[in-house]
């Protein structure tokens, strides 16, 4: 059972989904009948004149009958983040004061508006509440209310962002005859390999008639396959900090990553960049280095991209500290793209293992910069100074075994 539904069951206990009466109610049933009682013991006019009128608002005011609802209209799934309009429709019955509580405040309107137009705004992407609308009905002269009413969450989930991100050039790749990169082996692309000697089963279109004629010998040309890129978007979800060092110790609760965090800068390069070279045609798998379970295999095209963008969003939910990092079953001669903040020697080893194994490995680093030290202790900036100073010596040994570093996202 979720947190807004054991509120909704304690509200209907203590008061329940009826009409009742406030505290003013009370107050004038009480106050009246003790004056004129008073006034009659003590034969005091006065107390008596002062009771009667509390006593027949009571008994002159009725008890409304009805059922209030507040109806929203729910927000498409396809919308992103930014401000998004909606509209609630309010049935007061016989209400004629509702308070409702939306975003930036509880606004009173009239119960007989059908439509209230709300705004609501998630610049954040991943899974949310967009809208709560708590409600509360009042009949007239305030001596009735129906509620409070905790209204339903409107939860969705929100893609994280797309940015333009240029690709960039990508080496050969040894397999496949059709793509738009270059590949070491022997193909029909338009770009020359060689020029050797005729051997059987040769083209006769691919003789060189200028070498042909100078040397004496049939000579034939041989050119470059065009392959597709096979991209991996490795993505290291073990930490997630920020700038501030305080911070780091301070688990960040919410429903997505810490804003402008070293997790929320992967996930927004790695969406744009899976976009980037999908819009190209090359294959681009994703990779979570601490749950291979959630690992995403290649594939081209806009619903691969889909794929992609909402398995980052599960990636982060399941987030967490492991003890070890790998990369299984990597395509030979694959473009690795590992983003991570680099706080440990393991991940930077990761790295450079998997150069060693002959992959290009580009190393996105997604630390922000430059950290803020603590200033509640004596020794923050000292702290700050050795974590950036072991960050760099990481970066600069990857750089030493031909991983090509990004100096920040």
């Amino acid at each position: 059972m979720s947190r807004a539904d054991k509120i909704r069951e304690a509200f209907a206990e203590s008061h329940g989904a009826h009409w009742h009466p406030t505290d003013a109610y009370s107050r004038a049933v009480w106050l009246g009948a003790g004056l004129v009682v008073a006034g009659m013991f003590l034969h005091q006019v006065e107390l008596v004149l002062f009771g009667v009128p509390l006593v027949l608002s009571v008994l002159l005011t009725h008890k409304p009958e009805g059922t209030p609802t507040v109806s929203v209209r729910p927000v498409p799934r396809g919308a992103g983040a930014g401000v998004v309009h909606t509209v609630a429709h309010v049935d007061g019955a016989d209400a004629e004061i509702a308070v409702i509580k939306v975003p930036g405040g509880p606004r009173a309107v009239p119960a007989h508006s059908p439509d209230l137009p709300v705004k609501i705004r998630r610049d954040a992407w991943g899974p949310g509440v967009d809208l709560r609308l708590d409600h509360l009905f009042a009949g007239p002269d305030g001596m009735h209310v129906y509620g409070p009413i905790v209204g339903t969450e409107h939860v969705r989930t929100i893609l994280p962002p797309v940015e333009h991100h240029p690709s960039g050039p990508l080496p050969p790749r040894p397999a496949g005859l059709v793509g738009i990169h270059r590949s070491p082996r022997a193909g029909d692309s338009t770009e020359l390999r060689d020029i050797r000697a005729f051997q059987p089963g040769d083209r006769l279109k691919r003789i060189d008639w200028r070498v042909t004629t100078r040397t004496g010998t049939v000579h034939v040309r041989e050119r470059h396959a065009e392959a597709d890129a096979e991209i991996v978007l490795a993505i290291d979800t073990r930490t997630d900090v920020g700038a501030d060092v305080a911070d780091w110790s301070s688990p960040h609760y919410g429903a997505t990553a810490r804003p402008d965090g070293s997790l929320d800068r992967a996930v927004r390069q790695a969406a744009s960049m899976a976009a980037g070279y999908l819009r190209q045609g090359d294959r681009v798998a994703l990779m979570d280095l601490s749950r291979p379970q959630l690992n995403v295999r290649s594939g081209v095209g806009r619903r691969h991209l889909m794929r992609i963008r909402t398995q980052l969003v599960v990636c982060v939910q399941a987030a967490g500290w492991a003890s070890r990092v790998a990369l299984r079953k990597l395509p030979h001669g694959s473009v690795v793209v590992l983003l991570s903040p680099f706080l440990d020697d393991e991940i930077a080893e990761l790295a450079v293992q998997t150069r060693k194994h002959g992959h290009l490995v580009l190393a996105i680093n997604t630390l922000p910069l430059p950290l803020k030290p603590d200033r509640e202790t004596p020794w923050g900036e000292v702290a700050a100074e050795m974590i950036a100073a072991e960050h760099r010596l990481r970066l600069r040994r990857m750089t030493q075994h031909g991983v090509a570093v990004t100096r920040e996202c």
